[in-house]
């Protein structure tokens, strides 16, 4: 073994940018729906050993050393996001016509712009390296920073953050309650680079790092099992849920003949009868993101359709496009309506975190000029709501409503405006991505959200997976990916706010600086030792 740690250490050009590229690229299938986190037991050791192989005398000076860590960080991050994203080509396919051939273009483009946080987040690692065993802190300090960046620079995009891979199955998930997914890509680093340790770097290694990350791991292992042990049903039985998940295929949707029968398909699938039972008094139904293809509030008529099957005191939350005209011209929103048994629209909420690419172009005006346009082809592309909003039910706990891809970011699903809400409600069309990935990993990155913040989650999706989530991230009722489906369910009680949605941010940071100290402490120690021959001082002579 201690060969091919020598050869990755040692390694240079197109096969030290190979070996990255295929660990990072191991590393995505610790994301859902693989959840085969113990891969990074061996993938993130590697790139431990590649950034060992950055002082090689082939690296002259500070600058590069830099250099040579942001190549091999920049090709890890490469293969794990192409390996983690590439679903992202099938929304490009949904017109083909039009869009296919920006496909090769975002599957390739995207994963190479994220893996720079990467190579920063390896370059800043190379700062505190150093030959001590407890280099694997230093790597945590810059992958971990590196992700929390990434969540928030360019309106942000933590898709597959790497805490993620910290929270597969029902136990591990608790531990988000903890520290939400920022703060949990710091120990996701140090748990599964520890192995990298046992090398023998500067004729040192240490069996003290690899003890540490087993302890951790069993204990958040641990924490999960007593949190979930103590957990107790307690349904809001005043509110009876029904989420519909009609599964319209996203390349007919919009076609003008088809407009009847889609409103249509929602209003029949509303009323069937499931276990024996329909559309009952005081039901909270829900459709998902811009269920109807047409502007709600231009169809009077539709409204009144919805009335005509909606019983006493039953409400209709439902995603749809709303059309406003200003003195700068029409502007349209991707939004949320609640309409009440009369057919009244109550209140609305218009999505605030837009899609780039998706729901609008960086430089609207000029890309358009050049021809280009967005997926969803709204001219002048989506304009965003002003805020987060909290929406209240007269038979029910307010709720907050994120549409789509506004619930994978941890610590901004709440409206900020001290009203801690009784759920969060998500609706969203992954019908774009079909039975891929994308769905899978969207799902999971919302029942993360129900543990960080201690609420559950009521989950529309066109296509699926739609879903009811308890505030421990627990699946009540799930739907199909890519099948019709009608879910009736009992909306869960909140509990108490966890640690996560207390401290926010402050856990990511806390978890840099022990990470940064520890780091430099042994820096400094790994200085005051005297130098012993070793694979690093043998690539040191290496010609």
């Amino acid at each position: 073994m201690e060969k091919l740690f020598e050869a990755i250490i040692l390694s240079w050009g197109w096969r030290r940018r190979l070996i990255a590229l295929l660990a990072g690229a191991l590393s995505a299938f610790a994301q859902p729906p693989f959840f085969l986190f113990p891969l990074l037991w061996v993938s993130l050791p590697v790139l431990v050993l590649l950034l060992d192989g950055a002082v090689s005398v082939r690296v002259k000076g500070l600058g590069g050393r830099l250099l040579s860590s942001f190549g091999a960080g920049w090709w890890f991050g490469f293969g794990y996001f192409l390996a983690g994203l590439w679903w992202i080509g099938a929304a490009f396919l949904v017109e083909a016509d039009e869009f296919a051939w920006l496909m090769p273009f975002a599957v390739v483009l995207l994963p190479a712009g994220l893996a720079i946080f990467w190579g920063f987040g390896a370059a800043f690692a190379q700062l505190l390296w150093s030959t001590s065993p407890w280099r694997i802190f230093a790597l945590a300090a810059g992958i971990g920073g590196a992700e929390w960046l990434r969540g928030h620079l360019f309106t942000g995009f933590p898709w597959n953050a790497i805490g993620y891979t910290l929270t597969a199955g029902d136990v591990m998930m608790q531990s988000a309650s903890l520290a939400n997914v920022y703060a949990l890509g710091f120990l996701a680093v140090v748990i599964f680079a520890a192995p990298a340790s046992l090398v023998r770097i500067g004729g040192r290694n240490s069996l003290l790092p690899s003890l540490l990350a087993v302890a951790l791991f069993l204990g958040l292992a641990g924490y999960g099992l007593a949190r979930l042990g103590l957990s107790r049903d307690n349904p809001v039985n005043s509110l009876h849920i029904r989420i519909v998940q009609p599964a319209i295929d996203q390349a007919q949707k919009w076609l003008p003949e088809n407009k009847e029968a889609v409103f249509e398909r929602y209003l029949s699938m509303s009323q069937e009868e499931v276990d024996g039972q329909g559309l009952t008094e005081g039901t909270l139904l829900v459709w998902p993101e811009t269920a109807l293809p047409f502007a709600l509030t231009e169809e009077p008529g539709a409204l009144t359709a919805i009335a005509d099957i909606l019983p006493a005191n039953a409400r209709l939350v439902t995603g749809a496009a709303r059309a406003e005209d200003g003195p700068d011209g029409r502007f349209v929103f991707n939004s949320v309506y609640i309409v009440d048994d009369s057919g009244t629209i109550v209140a609305a909420y218009d999505k605030v975190h837009l899609v780039p690419f998706g729901e609008y172009l960086p430089l609207q005006g000029v890309l358009e000029r050049l021809g280009l346009e967005q997926l969803t082809r709204v001219r002048g592309g989506f304009t965003p709501g002003p805020r987060r909003r909290t929406l209240l039910l007269e038979n029910g706990p307010p709720f907050v409503p994120l549409i789509c891809y506004e619930i994978i970011f941890p610590g901004e699903v709440l409206a900020g405006d001290g009203t801690r809400p009784g759920f969060l409600l998500n609706v969203t069309n992954d019908a774009w991505f079909g039975r891929t990935p994308g769905p899978y990993q969207h799902l999971h990155q919302a029942r993360v959200r129900a543990v960080e913040e201690g609420l559950p989650i009521v989950r529309s999706a066109n296509t699926g997976i739609s879903a009811v989530i308890d505030s421990y991230g627990r699946l009540l009722k799930r739907g199909p990916l890519g099948d019709k489906a009608v879910l009736d369910g009992t909306l869960p009680q909140a509990i108490d706010a966890p640690a996560a949605a207390r401290l926010g941010s402050t856990a990511a940071l806390i978890h840099l600086l022990i990470c940064f100290f520890v780091a430099f402490v042994a820096k400094g120690a790994a200085k005051r030792l005297p130098p012993i021959d070793s694979a690093q001082s043998r690539a040191e002579r290496v010609p």
